[in-house]
């Protein structure tokens, strides 16, 4: 069995409902199955602020779930174009894995969420696809044969799925966000599969 690991870090919601369209992409996939996991916040104090284990939701993201994992989809709402604090708190404490190889070769693709449509999404998408080169990892994006990408309202672009949710987080996933989603999982699978199996 290939598992895939999707990362995510989530302030409102809307990230993860993307991790969960991306998981079923996965799993649409025979042979594959996908492991969804989060980041906690961090604080600007030196207290800490979150529980050992999140009250609901997903379960907090190990190093030993990296290492483990086959290929990685990895996600993370925009914070003035770049990932968010959480999630580049948590790339930045995997120096050990970088230096034991243990993301080179792996198969990785990315996605956002933004309050507008031009708010910064192909620059978050970019600052998370950076480090997973510094790892070592084979990034993936969307081809153009995804008819959504040709969409004029929502999300998408060719280095990632993508999510537009409103200044006021009023706008759930659009279904062509969701076919995306759907797609960048089953895409990730697919080559995870063929170059386990080859």
């Amino acid at each position: 069995m290939n598992r895939i690991l999707v990362l995510f870090y989530s302030r409102n919601g809307s990230v993860a409902e993307m991790a969960r369209h991306i998981a079923h992409g996965i799993e649409s996939v025979a042979g594959c199955e996908a492991c969804i996991r989060t980041v906690p916040a961090v604080s600007t104090t030196t207290e800490t602020t979150e529980p050992d284990i999140p009250e609901s939701g997903a379960p907090y993201a190990s190093h030993e779930d990296l290492i483990a994992c086959d290929g990685l989809a990895l996600g993370s709402p925009t914070r003035f174009g770049n990932m968010a604090a959480p999630m580049k708190y948590f790339i930045d404490s995997t120096s050990d894995i970088w230096a034991s190889g243990g993301l080179a070769g792996k198969p990785a693709t990315v996605f956002s969420s933004t309050a507008s449509l031009h708010g910064g999404q192909e620059t978050t998408l970019l600052t998370m696809m950076l480090p997973l080169m510094h790892h070592g990892m084979l990034i993936l994006g969307l081809p153009y044969s995804e008819p959504g990408l040709f969409a004029n309202e929502g999300g998408g672009t060719p280095y990632g799925a993508t999510h537009v949710a409103g200044d006021q987080n009023q706008y759930p996933l659009s279904e062509n966000e969701k076919k995306l989603c759907h797609a960048a999982g089953k895409r990730l699978a697919e080559v995870t599969k063929r170059l386990n199996s080859s």
